[in-house]
């Protein structure tokens, strides 16, 4: 059965296709209750209105802010039609019933997306019209909801043929439409103020700021936000670079790794190792990284687990490098490291780290918790004939730190406390493997009788056996292919170990 439409509540943002059903509803009787702008635009298409105002008894506040949030018009819309109580209440308070609303909402995704300052964008969150919307569709027993302009044509379609009237199941649909808009309306929100939360995370203490001598490159403006202070004494050198963060960032995650135990050095270019070592002593430490590729080493950042001595400062002060980061510097070694004016010492301070990254992406901010797992050898799990011997394994755990901090797709091949060579951000895992076994024999290194660390599963036994051939003995993976059985049979073929850990490491 057709529910005659007798009286509307119409306050829109948009007013443009509203004149016809405006003409309809006048056409009808129906009683009109508007406000502010749209009060105005339907008196001008002839009809008369009824100022919400003058029904709730309380004017517009707070610049608009309260207009339709009175419980005359909440009640004209929720009370329930069937219900003698409602009725009774309804008729005790003068609370006329509201069978159609026609509200559409601010227009904050469109806001947002022209850049508007914060203050415009707040304005533009909708309380009263959301709320409209929300009380209208739950009874749409007894009320039609309109919430887009996009529905103005068809509602004035559907209400022609019917007369001005409509059925419950009309009701039921377009009440279903209206908590669809609500719920994408609150989802841009939502989104809004996540992004904001974040960008608040990615400029913590924003009020700190370190301007950088530029950015990744010399055309774009660089700046860090953050307390640089509370974890580097600077005691010597230029002021840090962009590209100098970013690799100092890597240098200190990766050191994490060897924080206890023996002296450990790290020497990093773009992100990734290319010398890493653990040894007695800070200064053979040192020799060892560097061996693995003096090359690369060439202006890159340098990270120190123990205080640096002189004997370990003479040999630094051979190399260029940017950057050089240790827990403290003997007085001796300082004045040797000073002899270059450009070269940069930091001191690192104890600091608790964030338990979140955080990058921007896209129109956003995508973020994950920090990679902080690393297997040990209580989590290896040999799945060959043969188990990898002590001596391997002290070298897979090493090499398995190492491949967690480098760029994926990753290999790395290493002995006990040293690396040997790694591959670095291939589009083929065979081809990371390639890279570091001709990188391996470019700096005299024999690889007979070293390990092999690898970021992900292998999809097939074509790098177990090219290990091989060059000497490789032992496997550390994390497994999860649907072929990693054809990986274990080449490794037992070819004589070699494979533990699996069943953790990946990518690093994108």
């Amino acid at each position: 059965m057709s529910q005659p439409i007798r009286s509307a509540l119409v306050s829109v943002y948009y007013k443009d296709r509203l004149e016809p059903l405006v003409a309809l509803l006048k056409q009808h009787g129906v009683t009109i209750y508007s406000t502010g702008g749209t009060q105005q635009f339907i008196e001008e298409q002839g009809a008369d209105v009824t100022a919400v105002e003058s029904l709730t008894g309380f004017p517009e506040v707070f610049g608009g802010r309260v207009k339709t949030l009175h419980p005359k018009v909440f009640g004209g819309i929720l009370h329930r039609r069937h219900e003698a109580s409602d009725l009774q209440e309804a008729e005790q308070h003068q609370i006329p019933p509201i069978d159609l609303v026609v509200v559409d909402l601010y227009p904050f995704e469109e806001t947002v997306a022209s850049g508007a300052p914060e203050q415009d964008i707040i304005e533009k969150i909708d309380i009263g019209g959301i709320s409209l919307l929300r009380a209208a569709a739950k009874n749409f027993r007894d009320v039609l909801v309109v919430s887009s302009r996009d529905q103005y044509e068809a509602v004035t379609q559907l209400l022609t043929e019917k007369n001005g009237g409509t059925d419950l199941e009309d009701r039921r649909q377009y009440a279903a439409a209206a908590f669809a808009a609500t719920a994408h309306y609150d989802t841009a929100i939502s989104g809004y103020f996540k992004e904001r939360a974040n960008s608040q995370q990615l400029s913590a203490n924003s009020s700190q700021e370190t301007p950088l001598r530029y950015g990744e490159n010399p055309h774009q403006a660089g700046t860090f936000r953050g307390d640089l202070d509370a974890l580097f004494d600077q005691l010597h050198g230029k002021q840090l670079s962009y590209n100098n963060l970013v690799d100092v960032d890597a240098a200190v995650l990766l050191m994490q790794e060897f924080q206890q135990g023996k002296p450990a050095c790290a020497i990093l270019k773009h992100t990734n190792a290319c010398g890493v070592a653990q040894a007695d002593t800070l200064h053979t430490a040192y020799l060892n990284a560097l061996a693995c590729d003096p090359i690369s080493a060439f202006g890159g950042v340098i990270i120190v687990n123990k205080p640096v001595d002189e004997a370990t400062a003479q040999e630094l002060n051979k190399l260029f490098f940017e950057v050089l980061i240790a827990p403290e510097f003997d007085a001796a070694a300082l004045t040797v490291l000073q002899s270059k004016k450009n070269r940069i010492l930091l001191r690192q301070k104890p600091v608790d780290f964030p338990q979140k990254q955080v990058k921007t992406l896209l129109n956003g901010v995508i973020e994950q918790d920090f990679d902080r797992a690393i297997e040990t050898a209580a989590d290896f799990k040999t799945v060959t004939d043969s188990a990898p011997t002590p001596e391997e394994t002290e070298a897979l755990e090493f090499a398995l730190k190492v491949c967690k901090h480098t760029k994926s797709n990753t290999i790395v091949l290493a002995r006990a406390g040293q690396l040997l060579a790694s591959g670095v951000g291939q589009t083929s895992r065979v081809d990371a493997l390639k890279q570091a076994i001709e990188k391996a024999h470019s700096f005299g290194f024999d690889l007979q009788g070293a390990v092999m660390a690898s970021d992900a599963f292998f999809p097939f036994p074509d790098c177990v056996e090219i290990a091989g051939a060059a000497g490789i003995r032992a496997v550390v993976q994390p497994g999860g292919s649907i072929k990693d059985q054809d990986s274990i049979a080449a490794c037992n073929q070819l004589g070699m170990a494979m533990v699996m850990t069943g953790v990946r490491h990518f690093k994108h």
